[in-house]
């Protein structure tokens, strides 16, 4: 189906969300989709979001998914989430039978050699799971924001993501970060810890770092690159 017609899809949902807020754009896709999941990393921007789909008990599914490197601060931000809200996070691991061959044979820490093995890593860590979890779906929301960085700078509120089959709903995607630092403020939620360290995009903790206050969002995340797209291979444009 959305094969055949995202451009129609994308444009009857963008011109549905003109002058609706994120509560009104997240109410309208709860009424036109029966799928729609919603995928948190606990950062910020996906606390944000997760607040929003709760506490107005929207019918979307929340997912994460565990690499199984995450941080202890990103586990206790998931269990106070859970402590808060009452509500179920369905959660998403890696295939166990891959990961052993796959450490088996390249050992713990290859992903330090070159952008491919990193690459690699994430693939079998992030985009399976993500796959698996999103099966199905019709519509999967994000917490991507434009200024996090230049790949993410040109891409739509309403996107067709080729791979997956599916629309993508980037949320946030014209909020700033005072915006969500707001939000998260006058809302009371609960956020990673590490954020007040210097730690701006957080993914697992061998590849992620603070960053510099002369360091752009993406600096923090595979420390070593000195030029790729910074990107894990779960969003791409």
């Amino acid at each position: 189906m959305y094969q055949k017609f995202p451009e129609f899809l994308i444009n009857f949902i963008s011109q549905s969300f003109e002058n609706k807020n994120e509560i009104e754009k997240l109410n309208f896709l709860s009424e036109n989709f029966e799928k729609i999941s919603f995928s948190t990393s606990f950062g910020k921007e996906d606390q944000v979001i997760t607040d929003m789909i709760f506490q107005n008990d929207f019918p979307i599914q929340v997912f994460t998914i565990d690499t199984g490197r995450l941080f202890e601060e990103t586990y206790r931000t998931w269990q106070r989430t859970l402590d808060l809200y009452r509500k179920k996070i369905d959660v998403f691991f890696p295939s166990f039978v891959e990961m052993e061959k796959y450490l088996t044979e390249k050992g713990t820490l290859n992903f330090y050699n070159s952008v491919e093995n990193r690459k690699e890593c994430c693939y079998f860590r992030k985009r399976i799971p993500l796959e698996r979890a999103l099966r199905n779906t019709q519509i999967w929301i994000t917490g991507l924001r434009s200024e996090q960085s230049e790949n993410r700078k040109h891409i739509s509120i309403v996107e067709f993501d080729a791979q997956l089959q599916l629309i993508k709903v980037n949320l946030l995607i014209f909020w700033t970060a005072a915006n969500v630092d707001e939000y998260l403020q006058t809302n009371q939620v609960p956020y990673n810890s590490l954020h007040d360290k210097g730690f701006v995009s957080i993914g697992c903790e061998p590849c992620t770092r603070a960053v510099r206050q002369d360091e752009d969002f993406r600096a923090g995340r595979w420390w070593w690159e000195n030029k790729s797209e910074k990107e894990c291979g779960l969003h791409t444009h």
